[in-house]
């Protein structure tokens, strides 16, 4: 089969279509005919040698993919050949044959293509497990979602409006402060034009938030802190930004009993990833299917054009996903 791979880890220069040995499903496994995959910016830290994957895993760069079923392992029950499905991946993406846990695979609703498809697993489900797992998000909550228009964050967006809360984001753009209010946001804040713990705390009447979501790190940590309501939760998720703190202040944890809450879904178990992904599947896919919920896929690349896709993630010019079309 064909896959995108890596002369050496660095630029974009060093990605291309090359052959390597087709797949088979074991015991418990479905061989996926990948139509498409999507960027994530692991893939770009992957690339140049700054997060290599899980033991086990495919070296293969890609967190995701679309398609159909092409084969089914042994012990494997409600799934044939011919389904569609989509499904979160430890590595392996930009290839045309992925191999996934039958418990991880999740049903594409017949109103989606293959392209949107691949935009749903990696975003979406990590949206979920910080957002309502790890957080407890609820009606009433108020969540401030910084990167608002990365992919995870319109996820995350979407999916605060569908349990009943309320939306805040940064963004570094009127146009993707913008594309967040469409999708459900109350309000934003452009990062580029100061610190935001101000503004959290205008728009919270000096409440504060219930939960933040973060990608930046270290930068933001003080005015983070800043922002929660007694009781909130930080959830780091990325250190864009770096990943050291100076002077920090224990006592404004313990006054207002905050939660720092640091996560990964790659490195998590199989079992982990395969519960999340049945219960997100049973909250989302009815929301799929009838429009209440809608993947965001900024572009479509055709996979020969991966290097192009790449620079686009680098110049951080998406709104939501960036998609590649896998020819078959």
């Amino acid at each position: 089969m064909r896959a995108v791979l890596l002369k050496a880890f660095g630029d974009v220069e060093n990605l291309y279509l090359g052959e390597v040995p087709d797949l088979e499903p074991g015991t418990g496994e479905l061989l996926i005919r990948v139509h498409a995959t999507a960027l994530n910016r692991a893939d770009l830290l992957q690339r140049r040698g700054h997060y290599p994957p899980p033991p086990g895993a495919s070296e293969i760069l890609g967190l995701e993919v679309a398609g159909e079923v092409a084969a089914v392992g042994p012990g494997v029950a409600g799934w044939q050949p011919g389904d569609r499905v989509c499904a979160l991946l430890p590595g392996g993406g930009y290839a045309e044959q992925a191999v996934v846990p039958a418990a991880m695979a999740m049903r594409l609703p017949d109103n989606l293509t293959y392209e949107q498809g691949a935009a749903i697993p990696e975003v979406f489900l990590t949206a979920y497990l910080n957002l309502i797992d790890l957080a407890g998000c609820q009606g009433g909550d108020t969540v401030l979602i910084h990167a608002g228009a990365s992919g995870v964050g319109t996820a995350a967006i979407q999916l605060a409006r569908e349990v009943g809360a309320v939306s805040l984001v940064t963004a570094g753009s009127p146009e993707k402060l913008a594309r967040c209010l469409e999708l459900g946001a109350r309000a934003g804040w452009n990062y580029k034009e100061g610190d935001f713990a101000a503004w959290v705390a205008e728009q919270t009447s000096g409440r504060g938030v219930d939960i933040i979501l973060d990608f930046v790190g270290a930068p933001y940590f003080h005015s983070n802190l800043q922002s929660l309501a007694v009781d909130g939760r930080l959830v780091i998720i990325g250190t864009m930004g770096g990943t050291h703190v100076d002077q920090v202040n224990l006592g404004l944890l313990l006054g207002r009993r905050l939660q720092v809450i640091g996560t990964a879904l790659r490195s998590r178990s199989v079992e982990r990833k395969a519960a999340l992904s049945q219960a997100f599947a049973a909250f989302a896919m009815p929301r799929f299917a009838d429009g209440r919920m809608a993947p965001v896929v900024d572009s479509v690349f055709d996979w020969q054009d991966v290097r192009e896709a790449h620079l686009r993630m680098e110049q951080n010019r998406n709104v939501g996903k960036i998609v590649l079309r896998v020819a078959q």
